[in-house]
């Protein structure tokens, strides 16, 4: 019986969206139909690296696809997805879900409309070490994440890739995704600092969160570092787990008697971005629930917004 072939697109093909382009084309159980760029360049120039189609207007692309990739800027994704989603389309939008609560929240109402998937990229939920961390880290008392990255160099004729929103928007809101979905709390009090350094807004912050459950989270984002990284340690009643999201590796810290024994945790390393379109295509193949949906991504970016107005007041 001959399979059917999920017919999939991609909007916006820059930096990220060529690889969403990339493994589209790869998946056997995907026939990439098109890509979309306002560049009709870019898109031309990717359309023949992978074999496809370059449509010239998102109207043309929307009547051949029935799921894509929304690969855009921030500011842009109430306004593009929410187009496609009008068409029927089931959509994977990077992250975060939109530049407001106001439209991540009309994007989430929109897809439920139009009873059409609508799944965000927090990446990290498809890293194989975080695969690891969600079944051993139950009941965390204790979290620390660290997300550093150098500045994004600079583009002919446009702003750096990200700074149309601040750090807290740009990289630690896949750690405030990825501790919401670890502590199944509501958030109780939030302390921030932020600074910006080179864009307008911050660029460089550190977070605490309390949680009604009692877990502490301590949370620091820079994308003005000279370095690349990006750990989580998470502390349990009697271990804790270190993980290096970078590298695909970390250690189980156990207390054995009056000392502490460490082993190397069993990680099968693999590509998050195929993981997460593989499970994309699988959801909108079988109708299933996506591992990050709308509402979850909208929740994270609520969480975002807030802990922004309240370093942005302590510092007024």
């Amino acid at each position: 019986m001959k399979t059917h072939k999920v017919k999939t697109g991609v909007v916006g093909v820059g930096s990220l969206g060529q690889h969403h382009a990339r493994i589209y084309s790869e998946l056997s159980n995907v026939e990439l139909v098109g890509v979309y760029d306002v560049d009709p360049s870019r898109a031309k120039e990717i359309a023949n690296t992978f074999k496809t189609h370059p449509f010239d207007s998102i109207e043309a692309f929307a009547e051949q696809v029935e799921a894509a990739s929304v690969v855009v800027p921030t500011y842009l994704h109430r306004d593009v997805a929410g187009t496609l989603i009008e068409q029927g389309l089931h959509l994977l939008v990077e992250k975060p879900i939109a530049s407001t609560t106001t439209e991540a929240e009309e994007l989430v109402t929109l897809a439920e409309d139009k009873k059409v998937i609508l799944q965000v990229g927090h990446i990290e939920r498809f890293n194989p070490a975080f695969r690891y961390l969600e079944q051993a880290a139950k009941q965390p008392r204790f979290i620390e994440a660290h997300r550093l990255a150098p500045y994004p160099p600079p583009r002919e004729g446009l702003l750096p890739r990200g700074i149309e929103v601040n750090v807290i928007l740009d990289l630690m809101i896949h750690d405030l995704e990825v501790i919401l979905h670890l502590v199944q709390s509501e958030v109780k009090e939030v302390h921030a600092v932020g600074v910006p350094a080179l864009s307008p807004s911050e660029d460089i912050a550190n977070v605490r969160l309390s949680f009604e459950n009692g877990c502490v989270a301590n949370i620091t984002a820079s994308r003005i570092s000279p370095e690349r990284m990006r750990k989580i340690r998470v502390f349990l009643e009697d271990a804790y787990i270190s993980l290096d999201y970078q590298n695909q590796s970390g250690e189980l810290f156990r207390k054995t008697g009056p000392g502490i024994t460490s082993e190397s945790v069993p990680i099968e390393k693999g590509e998050p971005l195929l993981n997460e379109l593989g499970s994309f295509v699988e959801c909108v193949a079988h109708h299933g629930e996506p591992v990050v949906s709308g509402e979850h991504a909208a929740k994270a970016l609520k969480l975002a917004a807030f802990i922004t107005h309240r370093l942005r007041e302590g510092s007024s």
